[in-house]
């Protein structure tokens, strides 16, 4: 790290280094503008930027978030719609923000410091002095279309969450919890209503008050020259000067010098109804204020007790609401820092007749824990547990302290002290091991039972749902009637206008001003690769950490594949094929995997219940769990991992071992396995809500083979499959049992095994041998299976697309969403991929083709294309829109503009998306532990040399312009043309009609289905008229019935 300037106007307030990371970080202040800036120094090819305002707002008006979209549009010298994002692009950067209730963030994400530091001016100058023309909020944040709808890219964005459980129940609480004068209690992206009347003067008027440098704070992670930022600082604030309001005027600091929140003087409940056509569950929320932010010890304590009460199923709200008496299907907890912090619960999925009954139930547990004894011995290990936690993600992060140094910006003191006392050891948590069990109890007692609170019990609502639909049919039919004809024509011609001027030309001249930086400062993390036993089979290693583990055992046959890093942490894999496993019980793997960890276990003869199986993971662990396999590149596979301190390693495959082998299946265990299922139900209407998790559900059924395991384990697998194991473990539990077990000899083979580990080699004792004793029972002499591959569990439709379309209305939406899914290449050797990757990258670019034809027109929040080489497909999403189709007709003249000719290739462009393939590269090794993981998935998920990066990099930048038309015809243009490509959409129910026209006009042939129509039991069925309430039954019924309708 050079040395600071110390002619610069920034001084250092504080430079320390944790004790516990890699790292040194560094706080500035600015004495010219009062502008803050912390750099948190590590080694790695990724610089990342958060550009924090403090920002409060007393109303629904959405000023933050517009802005916060807003100044994307142009700046004071680069007064260029998109010009930000498309020097970002060829810098290695990509640029992104958000709007919390107390602070917006921009960030800027780039490939190496030299790029970063290209980009910082022009990006500061942009959230500093932005253009902010009226324009740019018509398009932007809300305007009426020629049709009479509204739109705009923030009002499209809200009209999707505005109406949703989550959204509705928060709001209430927000409501109760903060009075009119705390900035807390409002909605800072918007609601539609006010978005629909707020204009461009308020969202100046709000920058002015809180886009001060006095009030920004820079924070940057990476590995940073520090002379040449603050020299590059010091010029900035020299340009913007005579722009911002005097740096001595007064000014009120946000949350820190405003009203505060009081104590709430009584307990509140309030129901609050959602719109859902299935009232068969609610959730429950409730909310209470924590101790100060600024008083660490006690904020640490309240993480500890929430671990203790609610971390996992041996935790005591987790364990009795839903493990033991299943009145909810999962308890979560949050906590919000503030100045005084906001812990909320949330229970899942409760019965909607059982609310009531269920709130009075979590309050007694409560009283409970703080009455009873506690459990020292874990409440001890949920301390140490927390402590390694901290740890360990300082280590995988790619951008740890974040977080807390944005939030002792926010509120604590500017000096940086508070910030060092945080940040510079844990001590904390030494002196939390000593407090006695009652100074616990009395925190329970005092933070939860003796204090008031806010309950919120969300109700599902069919009426609701009608409502809704009929009062925006209503509304907008109104709408259209006052604006007649002529008014909806000029409302169209001032869209025209406002896009024209937003859409002026960037100059060539000035894009050629910033060229495209070398890649030098791009620090590539490199690990060092060792193999035993079948994995030699891929190639003979010479290196240090090779010799290593030859000296250890050379004997072992178990495929063992090392990566090694500098850590203090093993993480430990174990991928299982899933060949064996018969289709019609894939899908039970979801109860499996639910329970695998959460078993009771043998131990030399003695069981050990589930709680103390957890309770010991979590003392031994750092993390657990099993899953996918798309974290290592293949989502067909399963990957059961363990995360541990380096000296613990030998435990972790001991853990392994006793999990496979020793979990105890029987018929007592079944009324645990009961639970799980029930549970697992009771979460189907919740994941059923969301329009866009459905879109790809629904081409999950359609697209992947009955074999896939990510269609088996499915929501609408789960849906019916479920009610046939609850029904079995009701009248034959042995056999549910007895499929588990089936699963468990098909997975758990020597020849479907291949060990991973991420670690510093040289710390593990016996890297191969420790794993002498796990296989000891195994037959050996069985060849490796080869790895299960996505393409070989693709459907007939998905292999020969353009025979299917859907549309799903769905009352739980408000927007729209699409989905189509065509053909292309299966192979990363395919001669196109090149040329595909380059035209993706372009099409995609933020500010890009894509984006300006339709997010820049507000036709959809987002737009993007996907590249599946391991299923040889391609897709085109649109994301929350209030038209989908229109989004999907403008994206495909957009292609057809490039195919024809009539729309010319951008050379800066060019330039920007290979830039943004090379940043993509550093994304997926941003952090030691990922750079292993892409290591094993280069060598042995898809068999490709050490060089491959290199390859792929020297490919793009020989990529011509005609092979980019090519693949765009071939490949992009049949995945938005009907007969080459299926389509899916889920929509609000009001659009249902609009849009099925729009696609019909297209070629497409679309059918009005129900979620329901697409489930899938398997073969586990019910017996007719068995297992099936009347909730369920007037649901399903009143899904056909609106299916029907659709059709007619």
């Amino acid at each position: 790290m050079p040395s600071a300037d110390s002619r610069s106007s920034y001084k250092t307030l504080q430079k320390f280094s944790p004790d516990y990371a890699p790292c040194t970080i560094t706080k500035y202040e600015s004495e010219s503008t009062g502008m803050s800036v912390v750099v948190v120094d590590r080694e790695g090819p990724k610089v990342n930027g958060f550009f924090t305002l403090a920002t409060e707002i007393h109303d629904d008006s959405g000023a933050p978030h517009t802005l916060e979209h807003l100044c994307f549009m142009g700046s004071k010298s680069y007064r260029y719609k998109g010009v930000l994002d498309k020097l970002a692009t060829r810098a290695y950067s990509n640029t992104n923000a958000w709007t919390a209730t107390d602070h917006t963030a921009y960030t800027l994400d780039t490939a190496g410091w030299e790029g970063f530091a290209q980009i910082l001016p022009v990006y500061l100058e942009h959230v500093i002095v932005p253009t902010l023309t009226d324009a740019g909020c018509y398009t932007e944040v809300h305007h009426i279309d020629g049709t009479g709808n509204d739109a705009g890219v923030v009002y499209s964005e809200m009209q999707g969450v505005q109406n949703t459980q989550g959204e509705l129940m928060d709001l209430r609480a927000k409501r109760l919890l903060y009075p009119n004068t705390v900035g807390f209690r409002y909605e800072t992206g918007g609601m539609m209503e006010q978005l629909r009347v707020l204009t461009a003067d308020r969202i100046r008027e709000f920058h002015r008050d809180m886009y001060q440098p006095k009030n920004l704070c820079l924070v940057i992670v990476g590995d940073v020259d520090h002379a040449d930022l603050l020299r590059i600082l010091d010029s900035f604030e020299s340009t913007i000067i005579d722009d911002i309001p005097r740096p001595d005027a007064p000014f009120k600091r946000p949350w820190v010098e405003s009203d505060s929140a009081q104590p709430l003087t009584n307990s509140i409940l309030e129901i609050v109804e959602f719109p859902e056509e299935d009232e068969t569950s609610g959730e429950i929320t409730v909310s209470f204020f924590g101790p100060s932010c600024d008083d660490l010890l006690h904020a640490t304590a309240l993480n500890v007790l929430l671990v203790y009460l609610a971390g996992s199923s041996a935790s005591m709200l987790e364990n009795t609401l839903v493990e033991k008496e299943q009145v909810a299907s999962a308890v979560y907890y949050s906590v919000e820092v503030r100045p005084k912090m906001l812990v909320q619960f949330a229970l899942s999925s409760v019965a909607t007749e059982r609310l009531h009954d269920v709130e009075k139930r979590f309050f007694e547990v409560l009283t409970d824990a703080a009455t009873n004894q506690l459990d020292m011995t874990y409440l001890k290990d949920c301390i140490v547990r927390e402590r390694r936690l901290i740890k360990n993600s300082v280590e995988t992060s790619s951008t740890p302290f974040s977080e807390p140094i944005i939030y002792d910006f926010l509120f604590a003191k500017r000096d940086g002290s508070m910030l060092k006392a945080d940040l510079l050891n844990l001590d904390e948590f030494d002196e939390l091991v000593s407090w006695p069990e009652d100074k616990w109890r009395q925190l329970i007692q005092g933070w939860f039972l003796d204090a008031h609170h806010v309950t919120i019990l969300g109700k599902p609502s069919a009426e609701l749902s009608k409502k809704l639909k009929s009062d925006e049919e209503a509304r907008i039919e109104a709408q259209r009637e006052r604006l007649g004809p002529a008014g909806l024509e000029r409302l169209e011609k001032k869209l025209a206008d406002a896009k024209a001027e937003n859409d002026r030309d960037i100059p060539k001249d000035l894009l050629a001003k910033f060229p495209v930086p070398g890649t030098e400062s791009i620090h590539f993390i490199t690990t060092m690769t060792a193999r035993s036993g079948a994995a030699k089979k891929l190639g003979h290693l010479n290196n240090k950490v090779q010799k290593l583990v030859d000296d250890d055992d050379t004997s072992s046959p178990l495929f063992i594949h090392f990566e090694h890093i500098q850590s203090n942490f093993a993480h430990v894999s174990l991928v299982i094929g899933t060949e064996a496993v018969p289709v019609a019980l894939r899908p039970l793997l979801t109860i499996y995997l639910e329970n695998m960890f959460t078993s009771p276990i043998e131990r030399d003869g003695v069981r050990l219940e589930f709680e103390q199986v957890v309770m010991e993971l979590e003392r031994d662990t750092v993390d657990y769990g099993i899953g996918s396999g798309s974290t290592l590149g293949n989502s067909e596979v399963l990957c059961m991992r363990l995360s541990v301190e380096v000296e613990k390693y030998a435990l972790a495959i001991q853990w392994l071992k006793e999990i496979i082998w020793n979990g105890i299946f029987d018929l007592e265990v079944g009324t645990r396995i009961a639970s799980t299922t029930v549970r697992l139900l009771a979460d189907v209407p919740e994941a059923k809500r969301s329009g866009s998790s459905m879109l790809s559900a629904i081409e999950e059924m359609t697209d992947s083979a009955p074999a896939s395991i990510s269609r088996a384990r499915s929501t609408l697998v789960n849906a019916l499959y479920l009610k046939g194991v609850r029904y079995h473990l009701q009248n034959d539990p042995e056999l549910i049992i007895r499929q588990l077990e089936e699963i468990r000899a098909a997975l758990f083979q020597f020849s479907n095994f291949r060990a991973v580990i991420v670690a510093n080699v040289e710390k593990l004792t016996n890297p191969v041998s420790s794993w002498r004793d796990f296989t000891a029972k195994l037959d050996t002499s069985k060849a490796l299976k080869p790895l299960d591959k996505r393409l070989s569990r693709v459907s007939e439709a998905g292999l020969k697309p353009g025979k299917f379309a859907y549309i799903v209305p769905m009352s739980t939406v408000d927007s729209s969403f699409a989905l189509a899914v065509g053909k292309g290449p299966s192979s990363l050797r395919d001669p196109r991929l090149p040329a595909l990757m380059v035209a993706l990258s372009y099409l995609d670019a933020v500010e890009g083709p894509m984006w300006v034809a339709v997010r820049g027109t507000g036709l959809a929040y987002g737009t993007s294309f996907s590249r599946h080489t391991d299923s040889g497909q391609i897709s085109y999403n649109v994301y929350r829109s209030p038209n989908a189709f229109k989004a999907f007709q403008t994206g495909r003249s957009v292609l057809e503009d490039f195919v024809s000719g009539k729309t010319e290739f951008d050379r800066f462009a060019l330039e920007g998306a290979i830039s943004s393939i090379v940043l993509s590269i550093a994304n997926s090794q941003a952090t030691m532990a990922s750079a292993a993981s892409m290591s094993f998935i280069r060598q042995v998920v898809r068999e490709l040399p050490d060089n491959w990066n290199d390859m792929v990099l020297e490919s793009v930048r020989k990529v011509k312009v005609e092979e980019i038309r090519a693949v765009i015809k071939e490949l992009l243009l049949p995945v938005l043309t009907a007969g080459t490509a299926n389509l899916f959409v889920t929509c609000a129910p009001v659009m249902e009609g609009e849009l099925m026209k729009g696609f019909q006009g297209m070629g497409f042939q679309p059918e009005v289905r129900t979620l329901a129509w697409f489930q899938d039991d398997y073969g586990m069925n019910v017996p007719e008229g068995e297992d099936m309430d009347e909730d369920e039954e007037a649901s399903d019924l009143e899904e056909e019935n609106e299916s029907e309708s659709g059709l007619s």
